[in-house]
């Protein structure tokens, strides 16, 4: 089971920069979207379906704002097909103030339960950096009791957290930086802590210059000035079902690039 998640920091533009075409060549049994700044209706149908996918949309209420999107392949007649099809999806997590703003699609594959989440940027304010921080605590709350009754989880998205030194270009430079400050680093420590895996890191443990995101502005991308702040997490008792993880950052489109996993569905 193939699994890709991707910021696209606007769809409608991605549509227009190679989306379809590498959707069409790496053929995910699971797509997860995240900044997708658009509703379904204002989506081109290509777009809309890439590849024959169907998907479940959370939309901000704000037009042009945040958004994800949950992608699975599908027949011609809409029905769910591929490795270990959702049994139920939904288009947010239940607290208004986060599903107002299109933050998370939950698909329920049975064996796990899979998040797709574009975690708030706390940078552009106190205001958001509380929200932001709040956001975190209280994610964890809602895992931890999907833990403790059972579930394996699966969590991907645009985190909007580097965890560790190497996961920045500058980690001495970037200590002040929001989504690199002491207080987000030790959450992703206390979220690792409910019983996550790092993916990337479970097979690239000391790997350097791996990075999901440049900034645009500082024209980072082409001297590889980035964090990693795209991640897929699993719990642990899906570790045993993981064949690889990588960085797809050749992939152009976006000031991120997808990341994937690889699950042998036998083992989960």
């Amino acid at each position: 089971m193939k699994i890709i998640s991707w910021n696209v920091n606007g769809i409608r533009a991605a549509g227009k920069k190679g989306f379809v075409p590498f959707v069409e060549r790496e053929a995910p049994d699971v797509l997860c979207l995240q900044e997708t700044k658009a509703h379904i209706d204002q989506v081109e149908m290509n777009v809309r379906q890439p590849a024959g996918m169907t998907g479940t949309w959370s939309s901000a209420v704000k037009k042009g704002y945040s958004g994800v999107a949950t992608f699975q392949k599908a027949d011609s007649s809409g029905n769910l097909v591929g490795a270990l099809p959702a049994r139920e999806v939904v288009s947010k997590i239940g607290i208004d103030i986060y599903d107002n703003e299109g933050r998370v699609v939950i698909s329920d594959h049975g064996k796990f339960l899979l998040y797709n989440i574009y975690f708030p940027n706390g940078g552009s304010g106190q205001e958001r950096h509380d929200f932001k921080q709040t956001f975190l605590q209280t994610l964890n709350v809602h895992l931890r009791a999907k833990i403790a009754a059972g579930r394996e989880v699966i969590v991907v998205g645009d985190y909007n957290v580097a965890h560790r030194d190497v996961d920045v270009y500058d980690p001495v430079r970037l200590a002040n930086d929001s989504g690199f400050l002491p207080e987000e680093r030790e959450w992703f420590e206390s979220f690792l802590a409910l019983g996550f895996i790092d993916t990337f890191r479970h097979f690239h443990p000391n790997e350097r210059g791996a990075f999901t995101w440049w900034s645009q502005i500082e024209r980072a991308r082409p001297v590889n000035r980035g964090w990693r702040i795209d991640y897929i997490c699993v719990t642990k008792g899906l570790v045993k079902a993981l064949k690889r993880a990588e960085i797809l950052e050749d992939v152009q489109g976006s000031d991120h690039c997808p990341v994937l996993v690889e699950l042998d569905v036998t083992k989960c």
